[in-house]
Formats: C-alpha cells, structure tokens, sequence
C-alpha cells in the first residue's frame, strides 16, 4: 500500500495530483482548507479505489500544522507533495506585511515544518515533492511576495535534495508555468487561460515521476503550454 500526503488537495493541481495517485489499496491524506471542496477530493480518490483522509487545517499555524502531522501520524509516508500555496498579487508599495507574512508562512515554512517533522517516516525511494512555479527562477512584476517565497522553497528543496541523497529519498521539484486554476480569479487583469496548463498536466507529470522505481530520480520538472506561457 501506497501511502501520499498532498496539501492544497481541495482543488486545482493539487486535486489533480490526488486524482492521478489514487489507486486501489493505497492510502491518500488530502489536505485543505475549505472542507466541501476537500470532501469532493475525497470522493474523487474513494471512486477510484483509493482511501482518502481528509486533513483541514491552516497552514498559516504552526501549531495546527503539528496537529495535522500528529494526526498523520507515524506510518511510512511514500511521497509527501508540498502543493499548498496563496499569492498576493499587487504593486510592491500596496504589499502589507501581514500579506507578506502569510505569504511566507504558506509557502515557505509550512514545507519546512512538514517536510522536517515527516522525514522520519519517509523510507529509501519515496519523495517529497515540491510544487514550485517558474516564478521560482523568473521575477515578474506585482509578484514580488509569491515570487520571493517561490524562490526560496527552491534553495530549500536543492538543500534538502542533498541532504537526503544518501538515504535513498528523492526530492522533486516542479515548476509549471501559469496554469488555469481559481487563483486568477482573484487577479486583477486580463489573463489568457487558454493559453495556460491545465491542473491535469502537472498531476500527470507528478505521477509519472513518483511510479518510477526507487533508484530512479526524477528531479526537475519544467512545464509550460506549446500555445504561450505568461
């Protein structure tokens, strides 16, 4: 039995992942915020045979994140997925600091603390898998928080990638270009969403990756659309 934990599981890539993962026998934990949408994630998983547990909690606390890792508890862990992650999309002067901060606690040090604290559990040939962007690598403008927190989870996940070499576990690193998630809806401007990935592709690259076998490393994923990236 498989056994993933997938945050940012309600919807969008996330929900995607999960959706590619789920197989008969093995064990989902879908995490989210918004408990209806995450109920739906589950039903998806559970129809395809696959057992799902739903873990809602904010990751902007740490404390509720070390409640959802007790409750995780401590089984082996095939592959943990750092999905989860918000953006505040304005003018560097109209960014607050209550916004950069969230921003930083999301997206940063919420894989921090689940990657830190579930390591143990995780065994010679699972994963940790960190949905990044190609603002981990590009700045763009009025995304200067997201694009500040994309580019430091990378420094983290090449860190950690070494750090655990020798233990057999694997560290993935994604970065898809603009994809067509209900992220856009909350930025301002016209925006092609023709012209950008679907959640279905990078759920797809991800599962590829994690069904390799274990002394096989799948390490940087890039993505974007023949049609034009943002």
């Amino acid at each position: 039995m498989k056994r993933y934990l997938i945050t940012g599981a309600s919807r969008g890539i996330g929900r995607a992942i999960a959706e590619k993962l789920a197989a008969t026998g093995d064990c989902l934990l879908l995490h989210g915020r918004d408990r209806e949408a995450l109920a739906s994630s589950c039903k998806i998983v559970a129809a395809k045979g696959a057992t799902a547990i739903s873990l809602c909690y904010d990751l902007r606390d740490p404390a509720a994140i070390q409640k959802m890792i007790d409750e995780i508890g401590t089984e082996p862990l095939d592959g943990l997925v750092n999905n989860a992650g918000i953006a505040f999309v304005k003018p560097l002067q109209d960014i607050t600091l209550e916004e950069w901060q969230t921003t930083l606690a999301v997206n940063v040090t919420a894989p921090f603390l689940l990657t830190q604290k579930l390591l143990p559990f995780m065994a010679a040939g699972s994963t940790v898998v960190n949905i990044l962007s190609i603002a981990a690598k590009t700045g763009f403008p009025n995304w200067s928080s997201y694009c500040m927190s994309k580019f430091a989870l990378e420094g983290f996940s090449q860190a950690v990638r070494e750090e655990v070499r020798s233990r057999g576990i694997r560290v993935l690193n994604v970065y898809p270009a603009a994809t067509s998630t209900e992220i856009w809806n909350g930025v301002q401007g016209e925006w092609p969403r023709e012209q950008m990935l679907s959640p279905d592709e990078i759920g797809t690259a991800v599962a590829y990756a994690l069904s390799r076998p274990g002394d096989v490393a799948v390490e940087n994923i890039t993505l974007s659309n023949s049609k034009g990236s943002l």
